[in-house]
């Protein structure tokens, strides 16, 4: 087989790999912004997610210095808070975002700052007004 089809070949395979065959700045654990909840991103199925890993604390970001009040009842530890996450424009990640406090699931955006900042906005949602700054988790590299 000629060279140019056999690197052809291997630019088309590179092409069909999934969005999560290599690593990604986003990639990790990250510290919520109410410093509750440890959430690691990563590959689930065709898409991203961000699973909760470990859970810090139970304060409310809506009632600041308040315990939580979830509206949902399952265990936290294992929920997916986000999901559905695929690249957007610019740099910026498109999926859905699920809030505890209320139970509700919104669209959102994420946005990487820094390599130990990401930001996540809820879109369109008065409730749940401005964006979240997550810090990536100690020992985390980017």
């Amino acid at each position: 087989m000629p060279l140019s089809i056999r690197l052809l070949a291997g630019a088309l395979a590179l092409a069909a790999l999934p969005l999560h065959a290599a690593a990604l700045p986003e990639q990790g654990r990250w510290i919520t912004a109410s410093g509750n909840l440890e959430v690691e991103l990563a590959p689930c199925g065709d898409a991203w997610c961000g699973t909760v890993t470990k859970v810090l604390g139970n304060r409310s970001m809506s009632r600041p210095g308040q315990p939580l009040q979830a509206a949902d009842s399952r265990p936290v530890l294992g929920m997916r808070l986000l999901t559905d996450l695929r690249p957007g424009a610019d740099g910026k990640w498109q999926g859905r975002l699920y809030n505890r406090e209320n139970g509700q699931t919104y669209d959102c955006e994420l946005q990487l700052l820094a390599p130990d900042q990401l930001q996540v906005r809820p879109q369109g949602v008065a409730a749940m007004a401005g964006a979240q700054l997550w810090r990536r988790a100690a020992g985390e590299t980017p």
